[in-house]
């Protein structure tokens, strides 16, 4: 295998251009998405989202690389870099943020570091029981 410079894991799951998915992924892997998701990708890993890649959902993993767009929640527990070409909307909640000029940025950016964003997590999965525990 190519020695891999990009990414965290020696694997990496490619989602090509003219590939679509509707529904949620969860993983441990990297990924380059350079087609259509419509759903939730969660991952402890790495998302490379080309020119031609476009999200529409929560995004939730460890760093993103984003060249194409993004519709929806934005999670990374450490860096989110934007390129020039990128277009973002919706809710962006990130440790660091690193911002080309020309990227198009429509969303609300919450600074935080990575404990706090764990912390996030944790508090909403606490809230989540409670009111599983008040309906019961």
């Amino acid at each position: 295998m190519a020695d891999n410079k990009f990414f965290s894991s020696p694997s990496v799951d490619v989602i090509e251009s003219s590939t679509k998915i509707i529904g949620d992924i969860i993983s441990k892997a990297d990924f380059r998405i350079d087609g259509i998701v419509e759903g939730n990708i969660t991952t402890t890993g790495k998302v490379v989202i080309g020119k031609s890649g476009k999200v529409i959902g929560k995004l939730n993993c460890s760093n993103a690389d984003v060249s194409g767009s993004i519709s929806g929640q934005i999670q990374i527990s450490e860096i989110l870099s934007l390129m020039s070409e990128s277009y973002i909307q919706g809710d962006i909640t990130t440790a660091k943020l690193s911002v080309e000029e020309g990227a198009q940025v429509d969303a609300t950016i919450v600074m935080k570091t990575g404990k706090q964003l764990k912390a996030v997590e944790t508090n909403s999965t606490n809230d989540k029981k409670s009111e599983a525990e008040k309906t019961a």
